[in-house]
């Protein structure tokens, strides 16, 4: 009986007692605490819900160009990049960045903008030949290495600008080049044109530019402090209109105007950086320098040194000679 009570005693304070103060430290405590957890994995999870979503729509435009659908295709990959662009700011405002996600994003950004816009060119432009499959190569290949690199350069940082064209707007552009093509403004006044080989050579431009060091802004962030912010807010919210309004005739010349005028801009800069003050090849003295063209300056030879006298090191003088310059008497050999 001793014994039982004495296990029921330790039962009771390494068992109930213990149990006990869990209970009473917990039944206030214990379901918002799951509650949190709850939620804070759930917000975790969200930032690889929406890039999971963009890998969703890239395969789903690999599948439509397959099948031949390069419309559907085409604004799936928009939708996938709408996509990726809402996860890194979900990211950033929840403050659940993770390196996880970073190179979850960069993988899913290798197959929506860089595989998926590929076969789509490859299957309106590039089928016919049989090493014309390389454009799609070199394509894909320059949007992995521009993931790369951006990881390497600017993860995990604010960025001001980018560094060479980012893949999504790669992406968009080829894939938006169908839908444009199938307006009535394109088949009046453009469709003559050599397209396949227009298309190439624009494709192998696309990706020259994501490896490049061409700086491209970033997304702009709005508000309504200042009449500036007011402006910039107006004139996106009129862009949107337009894209949403008329989606096929807008979208791709909108991108290639994001395009182009970087690169123009860093061309006039660089050029602009590199012009010289003045002609290297006029012998003329600048304003501001001492001497007059035509004027002869004097030379005075006599305190010139002599070709002895500059080849001659100098000596330092010995205490006895500045003693014999001061005018003590010299010091005697002897006593």
């Amino acid at each position: 009986m001793i014994r039982n009570r004495s296990e029921a005693k330790v039962s009771e304070g390494d068992g109930s007692e213990v149990r006990g103060g869990e209970e009473r430290r917990g039944v206030g405590a214990s379901r918002p605490r799951s509650e949190r957890s709850n939620l804070q994995r759930g917000i975790i999870i969200l930032p690889s819900a929406f890039t999971l979503a963009s890998l969703f729509f890239g395969i789903w435009s690999i599948i439509a160009a397959l099948r031949g659908d390069l419309a559907f295709a085409g604004w799936f990959i928009v939708t996938a990049a709408a996509l990726d662009m809402l996860d890194g700011r979900i990211a950033r405002f929840t403050r659940t960045g993770s390196t996880f996600g970073a190179e979850l994003d960069s993988i899913v950004d290798g197959i929506s903008f860089g595989v998926a816009p590929a076969v789509i060119i490859y299957h309106l432009y590039l089928a016919d030949a049989n090493w014309s499959w390389v454009v799609a190569y070199l394509y894909v290949g320059g949007t992995v290495l521009r993931l790369a690199r951006f990881n390497v350069e600017q993860g995990g940082h604010a960025k001001v600008q980018f560094h060479g064209l980012p893949s999504p707007t790669a992406g968009m552009v080829l894939a938006t080049f169908y839908p444009f093509s199938q307006t009535p403004f394109f088949v009046q006044h453009l469709a003559h044109l050599p397209w396949p080989m227009i298309m190439t050579g624009f494709t192998l431009f696309v990706a020259a530019l994501m490896v490049s060091h061409i700086p491209y802004p970033v997304f702009p962030k709005f508000g309504i402090r200042s009449g500036r912010e007011l402006l910039k807010l107006g004139a996106f919210g009129a862009l949107l209109t337009v894209v949403l309004i008329a989606p096929s005739i807008s979208v791709f010349p909108l991108l290639v105007a994001y395009i182009i005028w970087p690169l123009l801009k860093a061309v006039f800069l660089g050029l602009l950086e590199r012009l010289p003050e003045r002609d290297p090849l006029l012998d003329v003295e600048d304003e501001g320098s001492e001497q007059v063209a035509g004027e002869a300056r004097a030379i005075e030879y006599e305190n010139m040194p002599t070709a002895r006298a500059r080849q001659a090191p100098e000596r330092e003088p010995s205490p006895d000679a500045n003693l014999r310059l001061r005018g003590d008497p010299e010091p005697s050999e002897g006593p």
